[in-house]
């Protein structure tokens, strides 16, 4: 109950939000007193980012490398080739699902828009999207810089090493060391709790900062585009919910609602970082084993952007259409191609997904100036595709834990959240399997 009030508070924060957004819009001298206004909302989002960024850091560290104490390398590289297994197919269909929709709906060509000059730029760093600096920056110079910077493939790494040294030592001294991080992961997931107390609050600001600055008639003049994006998330989502039903049955069900509210926070911040802690708890609740979470979740979060990717063939293929530039049939399967290797490089770099498309449009001829179409409502897509971004990294994450070990649910007659409010440790369960 104590759950279920709190996905009725963020949901109420955003209808809040969206109210007093619209006001404040409506009401505003001109647009610079409104993005003074949204400033202020801002500072209460960006304290409740603050807290949850705090949180990721520590949490995907203890997770995983507790996790890898009670593991083997071999099971780990079984784990990571079925995890890219999954990410890579769900990419190309993600890719495909955005061709298909911008191809069947043409969202712009009926844009009744002044397009920008072509040789406008929209002064986005696209230097650093490529293959060399992407490998290198996987690997951590300092760990306290990785995990002062939130990087989490960096982690990944060195947590990947650490677990493996304190899994082939022997002794007593190994085995207090790996209680205190399950000890310290438990203490975080606890943490979690109280920072998703003020999730309401911070989700009431983010949507009244996005509509004081934007206005509902925005939606209005992009509403084609808009709308054929969000049917094209819809058919991922039904994909994605019916892959998982194969794997997992009816239990998907369950899974989906126990992400309902990981979802929402997501999808009102627009901030994936804001959902995570969230969601490696809501899959402990549904059963996954937190050497899976600790592992494929964090990669999830770097190469499983779903809906990433069908924003991106999307907006490829809006500006085409903006500028009247045909691309064939080849052209579009070469962008596919293109956009699934590239994207890869996305983790680390702000505004990721616009500085991917900004980087791949001149490969093209395209102009990089169609860009500046997007970005006034790029906030209302970015909401669309983090919430599906946290969709399919739950249904990856549970179903590898099923390929791998099988998934042993919470029983049904104990609701999962009353049985995990005893936050019994979290990593006991991985060192009995």
């Amino acid at each position: 109950m104590k759950k279920n009030r709190l996905t009725t508070w963020i949901i109420t924060g955003m209808v809040l939000g969206l109210i007093t957004g619209y006001i404040c819009h409506r009401y505003a001298a001109d647009a610079a007193q409104a993005k003074t206004i949204a400033g202020y909302f801002s500072i209460v989002t960006d304290i409740f980012l603050r807290l949850i960024k705090m949180i990721i850091a520590p949490l995907v560290f203890t997770t995983l490398v507790a996790g890898m104490a009670h593991s083997d390398s071999g099971s780990i590289g079984r784990v990571g080739l079925k995890a890219m297994s999954w990410f890579i197919t769900a990419s190309l269909i993600s890719l495909a699902i955005g061709l298909l929709f911008s191809n069947l709906f043409e969202p712009g060509r009926s844009l009744a828009l002044t397009l920008p000059d072509v040789n406008a730029t929209t002064k986005l760093a696209t230097g650093s999207l490529n293959l060399k600096d992407f490998l290198t920056h996987v690997f951590p110079r300092s760990f306290f810089e990785a995990m002062g910077n939130n990087e989490i493939l960096q982690i990944l790494v060195f947590s990947i090493f650490f677990g493996f040294a304190l899994s082939s030592l022997k002794g007593n001294g190994p085995r207090v060391l790996v209680s205190a991080i399950e000890e310290t992961a438990n203490t975080m997931l606890k943490i979690t709790d109280y920072v998703m107390r003020f999730a309401p609050i911070g989700v009431f600001a983010a949507v009244a900062a996005a509509i004081t600055v934007q206005g509902l008639e925005v939606v209005l003049t992009y509403g084609k585009f808009l709308g054929s994006f969000f049917l094209a998330l819809a058919l991922l989502w039904i994909i994605l919910i019916a892959v998982g039903f194969l794997f997992l049955g009816r239990e998907v069900f369950r899974l989906i609602g126990l992400i309902k509210e990981p979802m929402i926070i997501a999808f009102s911040t627009a901030s994936s970082e804001a959902s995570y802690p969230k969601t490696i708890e809501q899959l402990e609740k549904f059963g996954v084993s937190s050497k899976i979470t600790g592992f494929v979740l964090p990669l999830g979060y770097s190469f499983n952007l779903d809906g990433s990717m069908v924003y991106q063939a999307f907006a490829v293929m809006f500006i085409a259409q903006a500028y009247g530039i045909e691309m064939s049939l080849s052209q579009q399967i070469t962008i596919l191609l293109v956009l699934m290797v590239s994207s890869k490089g996305m983790a680390g770099v702000s505004r990721a997904s616009l500085v991917v498309v900004a980087a791949v449009l001149p490969m093209f001829n395209l102009p990089e100036a169609g860009l500046l179409l997007i970005m006034g409502v790029d906030q209302f897509l970015d909401m669309g595709r983090t919430a599906t971004n946290v969709l399919g990294n739950s249904i990856a994450t549970s179903v590898v834990a099923k390929w791998e070990e099988g998934k042993e649910p919470v029983a049904s007659g104990v609701p999962a959240n009353e049985a995990y409010e005893e936050h019994e440790p979290v990593l006991a369960r991985v060192a009995n399997s």
